[in-house]
Parts: structure tokens; C-alpha cells; sequence
């Protein structure tokens, strides 16, 4: 029964691995042929930048794997069409074609472990072809092998290596003098890799993984796909003789902070980040540490975003807007800040390109419990909370850059201090309900002005 499982795991993997690479080749088709197919903020984006390619495929990859039932994992992919696809691109002959294969290879009768007669796409033609022959007679499978003195491989990277392949990760074979390797060979051990030792020496873990690999066919004769894992390029030779040998050969190689991998079967480029990307919990706190680090050396509260993008950028060698994007794919990290308000406050000025950030902060107990006492009393009348909007408006306008505080800081801040909405205020006075209304029609204190979508609050001039 373990084996069972085992393969039905295998067997889900690498579904999910086929449908990646046959929707970035269905993406890129419709891209270039009818691009109005997409969804408006899919449209315009560049699916050929390999960001955005890993992007797309770690999110499809992290939802299709939340099941193992076949109909609810056709369901999710479905889900995911509709959100980047308008409704009309499903009678297009390519998406089609692309369902029909994803239905045939998901369903019971399809052995997903067939030889050499797996579904293609015809990259010259842009058209999906499902050219399946199923085969009982012999299951396919990877091999990996990795220099590990060359390349380090995170549990990650692995998992995202097997979406990569179109057969099931079986065995994995890993070189190095691990005398010098400190404890990264019990790592490898736990996650299931045969360990080979060589003498130390520059080349020896190259030498080896070469006359390992050259005869890899013979030793292991179901092997379809093999991931040689190693930036030198002495392993071309490799890579060379597997494909003379039939095999689909998967090069990894390391540059900079992100994986290539290159397919030698269709062309086709997949770019990895080996950097652990934050979660929007974790980016978020980042992002406030370095806002009061800044505050403590500059005794400033309010910080242009470029520039906590360049110490983001310094302290964890990762780009803010890489993060957000791979989050939310059609996203910035200025898109990501707005929403997160509750923690970081942004605000962007009239016919100024940058966008500064501050964080937001709670009020301490002991002052609501001021404001909830005294406060929320000296508020009876409508010249009283126009009085108090001002009063707030001044001590705000200081905090924040030409002097436009966004009018829900405002009400925020009125909330804290006197422990009631000022929506309810303006009601239990018999004002208007809305608040900009009020300041707007009901005051003559204010001048409020609609910036980049947002509605922007400051005093008229002669009073701040």
C-alpha cells in the first residue's frame, strides 16, 4: 500500500508538471497570436521575462497541488483559466486543444508514465498536439545529478525541479568530497540522495559525475529525463552524450541568484529564484524594520519608497517588486503597500512620481482610555468636531509629504483619539453622513482634492 501511494504521488507530480509546460506553451501561443484573449491586466504583461514565467508557475503548481483527486484538480486549473483568460478564448482551437489533452492525460485509463510517445507541443506550428500512445510495457523516470560542490540545492528548488520534468523524480545522485562539505551531507541523506565521495581536488566531483552519467542509461534503463546540476561547463560533454542517447536532458546551472534550467528537447528556458522569497506576513514586517531602523538613525517618520527598496534591496538581495510579484503576479510592491495599510502607511503627492511610506501606530491603552473618558464628550456640536478635525488635520499635515493627509489616516486618527467613529459623530449631530461631504459642503476649513484615487485632506490656506 506505501508504494501505492507513493506512486499515485509521483503520478500527481508529474501531471502537474505536464500541465505547467503545456500552459506557458499555450500563454505564449495566444500571446502572440490573439492577445485580446487575455484578461485586461494579463494583457500587457511580458510572458516571455522569466520572472513572470516562475511566477505563473509556482502559483499554478502551489494550487494544483492542494488536491489529489483528479476532477477537483481539473476544477482549480479551470479556476486559474478563467482568471487569466476572458470567457470567449475558450472556443479558441489552441485552449481546446489544451484541455482535451489535460482531460485525456488525467484520466484513469492514461498511464501518465508512458515511454517516449508523451503528448508534444509543435512550437513551429503554435499548436497544442496530443500524440499519446499509452504504454504498459515501461515506466519512465528522472534522474537527477547534482555537483554539489557546485550547486546547492534547496528542498524547494528540488520540488520546483520536479514541475520541470514530465516523468516522476525517482533517483537522485549527489557528488562531492563531503569530508569538506560540513553537514550537508546528512541533509542530502534525509532527503533521499545517494551520496558518492571523491578525493579532494578541483575537478575530481566533475570527473566523476561525468563517467557516472555517461553510462546512466545502462544502469538505470527506464531513465527518460536526466537534471545534470552543475554551472561548469565541462558538462556539456554530458549533456551531449545523454541526448545522443536519447534522453531529455535538463541542464541547471547557477547565475547569480536565480537557477537556469535549460530543456534540450524543446529549447525552452525555466528560470528559478534560489532566494527564499517572504510571505505578505514576513515581507510586511521587513519592511517595518527597516522604516524604524531608518526612524532612529534620521528621527524622520516618512521615507521615500525608492529608498527603503534600495536597503530592502542591500539587506536581502531581493528586489521589492519581485516579491510582490511573485505574490501577486500583475502587482507592485507600492499595490502591496496599499493594501497592508493597517501596518505601513503609503502615500504617493500630486504630480510627484515618488511614493513615500511610514508606519502606521497604534494608539497606547492609557490614551484611549483618555479619549474614551474626556474627549469624546468635547465633541457636542458641529463647531466642535470641526474643531476637531482641525485640530488633528495640523498635528497630521506635519507627518506627511505637501502636507495632504489621505482622508481615512484622518478618520482613523479622529477613531483613536476619541474612541468613536466620526461617521457616528456626524450622525448622532444630524450632519451629513459622509464624512468628506462634511468637510467639504459643512466646513470652511478645509480644502479636499482627489489625488491618484484617493481623496487628500489639508487646510485652506491661512490656517495650518
Amino acid at each position: 500500500m506505501p508504494n501505492d501511494n507513493l506512486a499515485r504521488n509521483d503520478n500527481h507530480t508529474a501531471l502537474i508538471g505536464k500541465i505547467n509546460y503545456y500552459l506557458y506553451q499555450v500563454i505564449i501561443t495566444i500571446q502572440e497570436q490573439q492577445p485580446n484573449l487575455f484578461v485586461d491586466k494579463y494583457r500587457s504583461i511580458d510572458w516571455h521575462n522569466s520572472r513572470n514565467q516562475s511566477a505563473l508557475s509556482l502559483k499554478l503548481t502551489s494550487l494544483l497541488s492542494q488536491t489529489q483527486d483528479q476532477n477537483k484538480l481539473l476544477q482549480n486549473l479551470q479556476w486559474f483559466l478563467k482568471a487569466l483568460f476572458i470567457p470567449e478564448s475558450f472556443d479558441s482551437p489552441v485552449l481546446r486543444k489544451f484541455l482535451d489533452t489535460i482531460q485525456q492525460l488525467s484520466s484513469p485509463e492514461y498511464e501518465l508514465n508512458e515511454s517516449s510517445h508523451s503528448p508534444e507541443i509543435d512550437l513551429s506550428k503554435k499548436v497544442l498536439t496530443a500524440a499519446t500512445t499509452p504504454s504498459n510495457q515501461q515506466t519512465g523516470i528522472a534522474i537527477l545529478l547534482l555537483d554539489a560542490e557546485n550547486i546547492q540545492l534547496s528542498a524547494e528548488t528540488e520540488k520546483f525541479l520536479t514541475t520541470v520534468c514530465h516523468y516522476p523524480l525517482h533517483v537522485k545522485i549527489a557528488f562531492a568530497n563531503w569530508c569538506s562539505m560540513g553537514k550537508q551531507d546528512i541533509e542530502l541523506h534525509q532527503r533521499s540522495y545517494d551520496l558518492i565521495h571523491v578525493p579532494a581536488g578541483k575537478d575530481n566531483a566533475d570527473g566523476k559525475m561525468i563517467v557516472f552519467g555517461s553510462s546512466i542509461h545502462e544502469r538505470y534503463p527506464q531513465v527518460q529525463e536526466v537534471l545534470v546540476c552543475s554551472s561548469d561547463k565541462v558538462m556539456t560533454n554530458l549533456c551531449n552524450r545523454l541526448q545522443q542517447n536519447g534522453l531529455t536532458v535538463y541542464r541547471v546551472s547557477q547565475q547569480g541568484t536565480n537557477l537556469k534550467i535549460f530543456n534540450s528537447n524543446t529549447g525552452i528556458n525555466y528560470t528559478h529564484s534560489v532566494l527564499e522569497i517572504p510571505n505578505i506576513d514576513k515581507f510586511i514586517k521587513q519592511i517595518q524594520n527597516i522604516i524604524v531602523s531608518e526612524e532612529k538613525r534620521t528621527s524622520n517618520q516618512w521615507f521615500k519608497l525608492s529608498q527603503i527598496a534600495q536597503i530592502y534591496k542591500h539587506k536581502y538581495n531581493l528586489d521589492l517588486n519581485e516579491v510582490a510579484s511573485y505574490h501577486y503576479l500583475d502587482k507592485t510592491a507600492k499595490d502591496i503597500l496599499t493594501k497592508y495599510q493597517s501596518d505601513v502607511v503609503i502615500y504617493q503627492p500630486a504630480d510627484n512620481p515618488e511614493a513615500y511610506v511610514a508606519l502606521f501606530r497604534k494608539p497606547q491603552l492609557h490614551d484611549l482610555n483618555h479619549n474614551n473618558s474626556v474627549r469624546k464628550q468635547e465633541v457636542a456640536s458641529k463647531a466642535d468636531l470641526e474643531k476637531a478635525v482641525v485640530a488633528i488635520t495640523t498635528t497630521l499635515m506635519k507627518k506627511f509629504p505637501n502636507n495632504y493627509v489621505p482622508i481615512e489616516y484622518l478618520s482613523g486618527h479622529f477613531n483613536k483619539q476619541y474612541g468613536v467613529g466620526v461617521n457616528k459623530i456626524l450622525g448622532n449631530l444630524g450632519l451629513a453622513r459622509n464624512f468628506r461631504i462634511f468637510l467639504v459642503n459643512e466646513c470652511n476649513s478645509f480644502d479636499v482634492y482627489r489625488i491618484d484615487e484617493r481623496w487628500q485632506v489639508t487646510l485652506k490656506e491661512g490656517l495650518s
